[in-house]
């Protein structure tokens, strides 16, 4: 029996991104699985439906979902659109339980085979299987260009006969995948660059991309290679040590988060009130609730004389480059999962049962469970 493998049209306000891209739907058909793809599901990403030459295209939502084994999207579907596909089949993509909770209960009473992509071990061997980390590399990126187009000051320093501008100072907060993206492109951009990490081992990573490290005295380093939550004290010690950074900063790009939790507020309504005139916060975790006590999710607003961004998705502003590292990271996922009798589930397997959210009905996933009060 022939696999089939769908892939829906995104229905989130502003998702651009595609779960599937034609490159990487030729490889699956490559391998002898039938690529159904819903019609023009590609097309806010810039795939047109005439590139997936060697898929189905097909324009009822509910009769390709009642043909997928398998279902790939990059935002959880609607509960209407879990409710068609076969009762235990597999879906894979994005799902942020605590978020979505009628989904997750949509997904339970279909017996459908979860894997949210967002649960993915933070181990090397699932590397190419994270897609937090190949959108957080698109997000960083975006959101340096993003405070470079709001700041009312250039980046690089220029002499000219008007004579010279400083070049800007720029902080980041968090050096994790997208922080270091987001040193990165700064540095491109020539700008001064210093950047914060409760986290000591991030250092050398910080340093090696020419950026300066600010030293607050607090190692939060945490399970999985994310930052652990910070005792009162904690904050208290990287508050009185960050604020003095903010107040010359000309923009301030914040990426720390917490899987699964809220965003941990970093940045509050004092430090910005310190900043100078026309500083700029793009802040990255907007999505969790933000790191800076004034964000407003999905919206700039003004404190004062200082600009607080709190942009979403900001992955899906690429969504050519992020499309196609979204694709790869399900592939090689699905790899994992594919051998001569077709698809199975190996819940030996850490990375398999490491981001299996849930099956036959239930919640698996042990901290997801915990979280939401479904364990034992």
């Amino acid at each position: 029996m022939t696999l089939s493998v769908a892939v829906l049209r995104e229905q989130a306000q502003g998702e651009r991104r595609v779960a599937l891209d034609p490159a990487n739907a030729g490889r699956l058909a490559a391998k002898g699985i039938n690529v159904l793809v819903e019609k023009g599901a590609g097309n806010a990403a810039g795939f047109e439906d005439a590139q997936y030459e060697s898929a189905e295209i097909m324009e009822n939502r509910t009769d390709l979902l009642a043909k997928a084994d398998v279902c790939l999207w990059v935002q959880i579907p609607d509960e209407q659109s879990i409710g068609a596909m076969k009762n235990g089949a597999i879906g894979m993509g994005l799902v942020f339980a605590h978020r979505n909770k009628d989904a997750l209960n949509a997904l339970n009473s279909n017996k459908i085979s979860c894997f949210a992509m967002e649960l993915v071990p933070r181990i090397s061997r699932a590397q190419s299987m994270d897609v937090l980390s190949s959108q957080a590399t698109i997000a960083g990126y975006q959101a340096v260009l993003r405070g470079a187009s709001i700041a009312p000051r250039l980046f690089p320093m220029l002499t000219t006969a008007a004579g010279t501008l400083r070049p800007a100072s720029v902080v980041i907060i968090g050096a994790g995948v997208a922080g270091l993206q987001a040193i990165a492109t700064a540095r491109r951009l020539g700008a001064r660059v210093e950047a914060y990490d409760i986290r000591s081992a991030a250092r050398e990573q910080v340093e090696s991309l020419g950026a300066k490290m600010i030293d607050t005295g607090v190692n939060a380093e945490g399970e999985g290679g994310y930052a652990r939550e910070l005792t009162e004290e904690e904050k208290q010690l990287q508050a009185d040590a960050l604020a003095k950074h903010l107040a010359k900063a000309d923009v301030v790009v914040s990426t720390a988060a917490i899987p699964g939790r809220p965003a941990p507020k970093i940045i509050t309504q004092e430090m910005v009130e310190g900043m100078q005139p026309g500083s700029v916060i793009v802040d990255l975790a907007a999505e969790s609730g933000g790191n800076c006590a004034l964000t407003q999710p999905g919206s700039t607003v003004t404190h004062g004389s200082v600009s607080v961004d709190g942009p979403l998705d900001l992955a899906s502003r690429a969504p050519i480059h992020a499309s196609e590292m979204y694709a790869r990271n399900l592939l090689n996922l699905l790899d994992l999962m594919l051998g001569e009798e077709g698809l199975s589930i190996d819940r030996e397997d850490e990375v398999i049962d490491g981001c299996l959210l849930t099956h036959e009905g239930n919640v698996v996933h042990e901290r997801t469970a915990e979280s939401l009060g479904t364990s034992g």
